[in-house]
């Protein structure tokens, strides 16, 4: 790995790590479920949609990735916490709430990755009309 992309990769994980410490150093709560594992992922996936479109339409240098798909959104991202929160859920015998946490962090995910790349694509192709 050269000079160069290692500092993207660092640039992008310094800037990723601390908007995920800026959203959750304080609980948001949806009803009984604490979101901030689910704010990040949710917005790290749109980013990494929106990415995916721009990387591909105007063909970006590999680099590019390195600093926002690998270290942005890596670093803002987490699956390790959602396990984490998830297991506390299933120890507490809080089976609802556990599979709700499972459901909107897989599904608001997935949908946040496909309306990044969907916003993405129209506006690569001349913008809403």
């Amino acid at each position: 790995m050269k000079i160069i992309e290692l500092a993207l990769l660092a640039t992008g994980g310094l800037a990723g790590t601390f908007l995920r410490y800026r959203i959750t150093e304080s609980p948001i709560l949806f009803g009984a479920l604490q979101a901030n594992v689910l704010i990040v992922n949710i917005v790290g996936s749109f980013i990494l949609g929106l990415f995916f479109v721009i990387s591909q339409q105007w063909n970006l240098d590999g680099r590019y990735a390195l600093l926002i798909a690998v270290g942005f959104c890596g670093s803002l991202t987490t699956m390790s916490s959602f396990a984490l929160e998830t297991d506390g859920l299933l120890n507490n015998k809080q089976f609802s709430l556990a599979a709700t946490n499972i459901l909107a962090n897989v599904g608001l995910s997935i949908g946040a990755t496909l309306a990044g790349k969907t916003l993405m694509s129209v506006i690569v192709k001349g913008g809403l009309s």
